[in-house]
């Protein structure tokens, strides 16, 4: 039998945190056979809710689930960590700017980051869930000087999956014939979902891919604004879809992604594609043995790459502000 992995989810008493718990222990993110502890995280006040969540969890009786540890300590709940759900910050409220949002989201991942540095494995694989994604990664990745930054990844994969969804929609398949779809760029309104790669079984020769048309106005407002749209329609944000994606990425990145396919991860910079280095950008990557590449030597058709560089410059103009909020 497999030792167990420690594995820590902050903000562990919300929604997404909800709707990833259980899959977790179910065995959807490394297997039914692979022991693990729950290491679950949340603020002071949270903790009689994450007290409820731990009932249920230990009533569904999971056979590979040792031991779950409910805590307002960071140091307890990154203490061995092999893997790391950072799900819990600091939301956008009515009339906050992006610069208060990004203040206010500094302070959370500078401790959580410090006390991964401190305390988890050194090899620990770290996703960023809670927004803004890209730049809080950052945050924490900068905390955390001993590790690898490539321990720090931000969660596009939610991006990923809703372009897979459009594309399957618009053409009456499944999104099990759909390969090399990415998303370029941060998890806001100005990533850049990408077809241009895209494979329809096996195929490359998909005339939806020069319905510039249906791309611009149809397909990119629909995957950049699908968080929105769903606020408008149920009254909170994504969370079951969010858990399905963290879970995706985190999967893929700990079992590797399958043959002939790459995925969408928010990984920092080399260079690649002209993005320069300092942010947490989305990439096309191929994950094997525990690690990840960014697929190197796609054609970038000019559109796409003009998009690109707006993302960046998003994200570049987050990271100078956050420089200057942690000073």
């Amino acid at each position: 039998m497999n030792n167990a992995k420690i594995i820590t989810i902050t903000g562990a008493a919300g929604q997404i945190g909800y709707s990833l718990l259980f899959r977790i222990a179910a065995g959807d993110l490394l297997g039914k056979d692979q022991k693990i502890i729950l290491k679950l995280l949340d603020i002071t006040p949270a903790m009689g809710a994450l007290e409820g969540v731990k009932m249920e969890l230990d009533d569904c009786a999971f056979d590979n689930v040792e031991d779950i540890v409910c805590t307002d300590d960071p140091a307890i709940a990154f203490k061995d960590a092999d893997i790391v759900f950072m799900v819990g910050a600091f939301p956008r409220k009515a009339g906050m700017e992006r610069a208060d949002l990004l203040s206010k989201n500094a302070g959370i991942f500078k401790v959580q980051g410090k006390a991964i540095n401190d305390y988890a494995k050194k090899d620990v694989k770290v996703l960023v869930v809670g927004n803004p994604a890209n730049t809080n990664a950052l945050i924490a990745s900068l905390n955390a000087p001993d590790l690898d930054p490539k321990c720090f990844t931000a969660m596009l994969r939610l991006d990923h999956n809703r372009a897979k969804g459009q594309v399957a929609h618009k053409l009456g398949i499944s999104t099990e014939d759909i390969k090399k779809v990415c998303v370029w760029g941060n998890h806001s309104s100005s990533q850049v979902p990408d077809i241009s790669q895209m494979e329809i079984k096996g195929d490359a020769n998909c005339p939806l891919k020069e319905d510039m048309a249906w791309i611009k106005d149809e397909f990119w407002p629909i995957v950049q604004k699908r968080g929105a749209a769903v606020i408008a329609a149920r009254g909170s944000s994504s969370a079951a879809s969010a858990a399905n994606a963290a879970i995706c990425h985190m999967r893929d990145w700990c079992l590797g992604t399958p043959k002939g396919e790459f995925v969408t991860m928010g990984v920092p910079s080399d260079g690649s594609y002209g993005i320069p280095k300092g942010v947490i950008y989305g990439f096309p990557v191929v994950c094997k043995d525990g690690k990840y590449e960014i697929v190197q030597g796609l054609p970038i058709a000019d559109y796409v790459k003009e998009a690109m560089m707006k993302s960046y410059e998003e994200l570049k103009g987050e990271a100078e502000e956050v420089k200057k909020i942690l000073g």
